[in-house]
């Protein structure tokens, strides 16, 4: 929270990025250290002092460009899933797994404290690519299994 890092859904973690403010001008530099954000439209998260940094604590969004300052970190390969869920009840999310696992493999629950309780995130697949993880998901909303989709790395 008060270091300056973001949550970007398929960066590598150790990614450095230089966010860009494209109304204001303001930058500033971040590593990726966690996953999200899971809202659609939006493309990064940032720290509370990245965000402070910024000017963004009372806008809370801004439109913003990212810089890449490390590219070599992007040629690691990765392992991206499907998150279709996430839910404060762990009952809710077993239920949406076991749905899911009748036609898809793996679905896995990851279970965190996202600071203001425990949420459970429901995640389907183990692709070797970003594309392949998008096709999954475009399959599972066709199958009438999920109607938000985030791809992410897992690694």
């Amino acid at each position: 929270m008060y270091a300056m890092t973001a949550a970007h859904r398929t960066l590598p973690f150790g990614t450095e990025v230089r966010v860009h403010d494209l109304d204001d001008g303001r930058d500033v530099s971040v590593r990726i250290n966690d996953r999200g954000p899971f809202v659609n439209g939006r493309i990064i998260d940032l720290s509370y002092a990245a965000a402070k940094a910024m000017g963004m604590l009372g806008a809370g969004t801004a439109m913003v460009r990212l810089e890449i300052l490390n590219p070599t970190v992007l040629e690691a390969p990765g392992i991206f899933a499907v998150q279709v869920g996430a839910f404060r009840e762990r009952s809710n999310a077993d239920r949406l797994r076991d749905r899911i696992a009748e036609r898809f493999q793996p679905v896995i629950i990851q279970s965190f404290d996202r600071g203001d309780g425990f949420y459970h995130r429901v995640r389907v697949g183990q692709e070797s690519s970003e594309s392949a993880a998008r096709e999954l998901a475009r399959q599972l909303v066709e199958a009438g299994l999920a109607t938000e989709t985030y791809v992410v790395r897992l690694n």
